[in-house]
């Protein structure tokens, strides 16, 4: 298996960091488990903004996916494709970091480079 497709599982992944920072972070009571989407509207602070990161996680991964598999599909440059994979990777724990930490502005742009790393997967395999 490529790096790059090693990247997208871990992207599938990614997203439960956040519940589960949420959840701690919340103290989620065990009663709390029978509604958890309820429960972490409920949050506010950096809880809240770990379970925003948690659903914004699960938005990107399918555009994410489907650039590694159309680029090595397309038979991109492997070495790129997986650079851009980890690239894509890193900014996205970065990105955890400034949405947690309520860096408004740098996790916008840090998405925007994740996002970038996605269109450009793409047009690898154009």
């Amino acid at each position: 298996m490529t790096i790059a497709f090693w990247c997208v599982l871990v992207a599938v992944l990614l997203p439960y960091t956040g519940a589960l920072a949420a959840k701690l972070g919340g103290r989620m009571a065990p009663g709390a488990n029978h509604a958890p989407r309820e429960w972490l509207a409920k949050l506010n602070g950096w809880p809240q903004r770990a379970n925003w990161f948690q659903q914004n996680s699960f938005e990107v991964l399918p555009g994410f996916a489907a650039a590694v598999i159309v680029a090595t599909l397309a038979h991109g440059n492997a070495a790129r494709i997986d650079q851009l994979a980890l690239a894509f990777i890193a900014l996205r724990l970065v990105y955890l970091v400034c949405y947690v930490a309520d860096w408004a502005t740098a996790r916008s742009l840090v998405w925007t480079g994740g996002m970038v790393c996605v269109v450009w997967l793409f047009l690898l395999g154009a």
